[in-house]
């Protein structure tokens, strides 16, 4: 991949998490404000356009031929070899209720999950950093991330919750510690770190945008991402995929947790 196209995604993270802070501090009864609907089909609050309208800015004014795909404006194509894949705050409704777990995301690709090559994960509210490159590893804060081989003694699972009631939810809730933090691109990212032992979502909920640069990161730190059945992570890059998902260390959990919500559902 050109360099180029490395440091044109990392300006437009850099410029986007400063508009974002900037905006929340100066314009704080303005941040949840609905302004409209997003090419994903759900409502665009005032933070997200105007966190993505600077990366919009940004991608235009440079001379490196790229096509985004982002939630509010849909695909842009500007003729690239390259897809930008974007998420300007991931977490919206925690930046606007004060809740400090919120990030931009970006990832690089052209057609497929699998073949997505670099991505940014950047935490807004305390500025921690996930970069991960293809075939080179996952960082955080620059450092290298590489999941534990031996998993915790005691279980942390985390769940996007749906309006659905799914029994693993109940299963898992007995037995072990569960959390929902709100942000799909950190808790994955926090897969791959050993803070989090999977992050499961039942429904076919997420998007590509969500889930683009912490796919890879996971994987690149040698973790494994599944849809709920259990079948390793596909999808199109495009606003119309859908995925259920559990993002995991190893294939050990990711084989118990199906087993588990099958037995489940059979009884």
């Amino acid at each position: 991949m050109d360099e180029e196209l490395k440091i044109l995604a990392q300006d437009i993270v850099k410029k986007t998490e400063r508009k974002v802070r900037y905006t929340i501090k100066h314009e704080p009864f303005k941040i949840g404000k609905t302004i409209g609907l997003g090419a994903d089909g759900t409502p665009t609050k005032y933070i997200d356009k105007i966190a993505e309208d600077v990366a919009i800015k940004t991608l235009k004014k440079s001379d490196v031929a790229v096509n985004l795909l982002s939630e509010e404006a849909g695909l842009i194509d500007q003729g690239g070899d390259y897809l930008f894949i974007l998420d300007p705050v991931d977490g919206t409704r925690n930046a606007t209720r004060g809740i400090p777990y919120f990030s931009v995301s970006l990832a690089i690709g052209k057609k497929k999950v699998s073949d997505i090559e670099f991505g940014i994960v950047k935490n807004i509210a305390n500025k921690d950093e996930f970069i991960v490159e293809h075939k080179l590893g996952s960082f955080f804060n620059k450092n290298p991330v590489v999941i534990p081989d031996v998993p915790a003694n005691e279980p942390l699972f985390d769940f996007t919750f749906s309006k659905r009631y799914d029994s693993l939810i109940e299963e898992l809730s007995s037995h072990h510690a569960i959390r929902s933090f709100g942000c799909a691109s950190l808790e994955m990212c926090m897969v791959a770190t050993g803070s989090l032992d999977a992050y499961i979502v039942c429904d076919e909920y997420m998007r590509i945008t969500d889930i683009a640069a912490s796919t890879l990161f996971v994987k690149e730190a040698g973790g494994i991402v599944a849809d709920i059945n259990g079948k390793k992570l596909q999808m199109d890059l495009d606003l119309d995929a859908r995925t259920s998902m559990i993002a995991a260390g190893n294939e050990k959990i990711i084989r118990s947790l199906v087993n588990l919500r099958k037995k489940q559902v059979m009884d």
